[in-house]
C-alpha cells in the first residue's frame, strides 16, 4: 500500500524547482508542454515517458515531485500505472490530464491514487497553477466529479459514519483537507506546528481507513464537515 501521508509542502522561496516528469503517448503533447513549463522559474521538466508502464519506471528512477499523466494510453494506461505507482508507495503527486469527453475516467484516477485532474485544453497558466497546487499538497476536486465519487461510493455501500472515532481536533483536520487546505496551511489556521498537522492527518487515515487525502476529502465532504 502506498504511504499514508507524504508532506507535498511546497518550498517556496528556498530555491528549489517543482521536479515534474511528463506521460503522455504524444510527443507533440510533451514538446508543447515542455515549452511552456521550462520558462516556469519554479518547475522543473526533468523527463518525459510515452505510456504508463515507462511513466512508472521513469517515476521511480527520477522521483519527481509531480507527474502529468494523461489517462488514455496504449498498453499500460495512466489509471493502472496511478494504480502501480501506489503500490510501489511512490510519494509523487499524479495530476491526470483527460479531455471533456473522458471524464467517466476522472472518478477511477481519483480513486486509484489522482492528487487531481486538468483537461488537455487547460490555460497554460492554469496548468501550471495546478502543478504548484498538487505540490503543496491540494487536492484538486472539482464539485461535480466529488459529486460522482459519492454516488459511486453510496451506490457500492462505502465507509460509514466512523466520525465519532476522531478527536474534535481531528474533525478541524479534516475539515480544512476537504478544503483543499495544505499541511502548511492547515498549521497556520489551527496555530500548530506541520509536525503535529502530519501526525494527525495520518491518525485520520488510520482512523477511518483511508488511502490518502483525497478519499479524506470525500469523507468529509458526505459527512459534512467542510466549512
Amino acid at each position: 500500500m502506498a504511504d499514508r501521508e507524504n508532506d507535498g509542502t511546497a518550498r517556496a522561496g528556498e530555491g528549489r524547482a517543482i521536479r515534474v516528469l511528463l506521460v503522455d503517448d504524444h510527443q507533440v503533447v510533451r514538446r508543447g508542454l515542455r515549452t511552456f513549463l521550462e520558462v516556469q522559474d519554479d518547475i522543473e521538466v526533468v523527463g518525459e515517458a510515452a505510456d504508463g508502464a515507462e511513466g512508472v519506471a521513469r517515476t521511480e528512477e527520477l522521483r519527481p515531485d509531480v507527474v502529468l499523466m494523461d489517462v488514455k494510453m496504449p498498453g499500460t494506461d495512466g489509471i493502472e500505472a496511478l494504480r502501480r505507482l501506489r503500490e510501489l508507495g511512490n510519494p509523487a503527486k499524479v495530476l491526470i490530464v483527460t479531455s471533456f469527453t473522458e471524464q467517466r475516467t476522472v472518478v477511477p484516477a481519483l480513486r486509484a491514487g489522482a492528487a487531481g485532474y486538468v483537461y488537455k485544453d487547460v490555460d497554460p497558466d492554469a496548468l501550471a497553477g495546478a502543478i504548484r497546487s498538487v505540490h503543496a499538497g491540494h487536492v484538486l476536486l472539482q464539485p461535480e466529479v466529488a459529486g460522482a465519487l459519492l454516488s459511486q461510493e453510496e451506490s457500492n455501500g462505502g465507509s460509514g459514519g466512523r466520525s465519532g472515532t476522531l478527536t474534535e481536533r481531528e474533525r478541524e483536520v479534516l475539515g480544512l483537507i476537504a478544503d483543499g487546505r495544505s499541511n502548511r496551511e492547515i498549521a497556520r489556521a489551527l496555530v500548530l506546528s506541520e509536525k503535529t498537522v502530519k501526525t494527525h492527518v495520518s491518525n485520520i487515515l488510520m482512523k477511518l481507513d483511508l488511502a490518502d487525502r483525497t478519499q479524506a476529502a470525500l469523507w468529509a465532504v458526505r459527512h459534512g464537515l467542510t466549512t
